[in-house]
């Protein structure tokens, strides 16, 4: 069993099944998510005879950073973590006046197929615990000695398709028992699960939901992302729409601006039409370009011509920061560089 994995609640019902006292329970919690713990080892008030006990019976989810690279630009890091399987995910680590900020991932790969994403290329692998999302964060907290004040889960994968290991994660991560990060620090990306995104908003989180959207009409979302063929823009407005009145918490729109593709004044009045009956916050994202894909990111003058417009009609509209373009910054990047070194050398670890 997945010890990290487990509630308060849980692990306390565990204890009794094999006769331990609950308080232990809570002190392994404690060492576990606030203490932070590496292993059984260091949970130095729990006897030799239970610490045994603990490895015996359950998994201690830790993961191994393989590489970390920092940006010379901003001090962006980026983390290369080896799951206990062996596959790999990444992790990146934001410094901002307003606290720092972990942005992990969800899966191991994707199947959403996002045309300008390195995170689909290969496919989903499979889906990740809480635990193993939880502890992208805490080895991070381990290495770089410094709180994380934000969460964002808008790396490799799709959340809301590994929704209810994501609805436990959040659970763990914003206990008072544990980091006791707020809800409101915490943000969700999702490509448009539209079924999903009604169960979110009927749990009632104080999370912030991020739609990429990346599109103002089907036909041309439908040429970026695959999901466009299930779900329409109507349709996800409409989900939009209740997450806000269940939650009452402002939806943000992504926007990646592909050039030439999606960041015309059309696009940008059409986008404005679209976020202001929901009052979203809208984040413009210059697209990181891959070199699988033939998109181009578009220019800067392109780039403040759309802000501009959309400025216009509604007054949330940011650009987001670049951060760590010289490290891989983008999502899937450096997993996939890794993945490919080792299929090119015949298995053999390179990085």
């Amino acid at each position: 069993m997945d010890i990290k994995s487990l509630r308060l609640v849980e692990l306390e019902e565990e204890f009794k099944l094999h006769n331990e006292k609950s308080f232990r329970a809570g002190q392994v919690y404690q060492w576990m998510h606030e203490k932070l713990a590496e292993s059984f080892d260091e949970m130095t008030n729990l006897s030799k005879e239970l610490r045994g006990k603990l490895k015996e019976k359950y998994v201690y989810t830790r993961l191994k950073a393989l590489q970390v690279q920092e940006s010379k630009i901003d001090g962006t890091k980026k983390f290369l973590f080896e799951l206990g399987d062996g596959n790999v995910v990444e992790s990146v680590w934001m410094q901002y006046k307003h606290g720092n900020s972990v942005c992990i991932s969800s899966q191991v790969g994707c199947r959403m197929g996002c045309k300008f994403c390195a995170s689909t290329l290969d496919g989903l692998e499979r889906n990740l615990t809480a635990s193993e999302m939880l502890e992208q964060i805490y080895a991070i907290t381990r290495i770089t000695g410094e709180r994380v004040s934000n969460v964002v889960v808008m790396g490799t994968g799709e959340p809301l398709d590994n929704y209810d290991n994501l609805v436990r994660f959040i659970e763990l991560l914003t206990d008072e028992n544990g980091l006791h990060i707020s809800q409101r620090n915490v943000t969700v990306s999702t490509c448009g699960l539209v079924p999903r995104m009604y169960e979110l908003a009927d749990e009632k989180l104080q999370i912030t939901l991020a739609l990429s959207l990346h599109a103002t009409t089907d036909e041309k979302r439908k040429k970026l992302m695959p999901i466009a063929n299930r779900y329409s823009i109507k349709e996800l407005m409409e989900a939009c729409a209740y997450y806000f009145k269940q939650t009452g918490r402002r939806i943000s729109f992504e926007y990646s601006l592909v050039g030439g593709v999606n960041d015309t004044d059309q696009d940008a009045a059409e986008l404005a039409a679209l976020a202001k009956p929901l009052n979203c916050h809208i984040n413009l994202i210059p697209v990181n370009p891959i070199k699988e894909r033939d998109f181009v990111q578009s220019d800067l003058r392109r780039i403040q011509a759309f802000k501009n417009n959309l400025e216009k009609n509604i007054n949330n509209v940011t650009i987001r920061r670049e951060m760590g373009r010289d490290i891989d910054g983008a999502c899937g990047q450096l997993r996939r560089k890794h993945v490919t070194a080792i299929s090119d050398n015949g298995g053999t670890d390179c990085v």
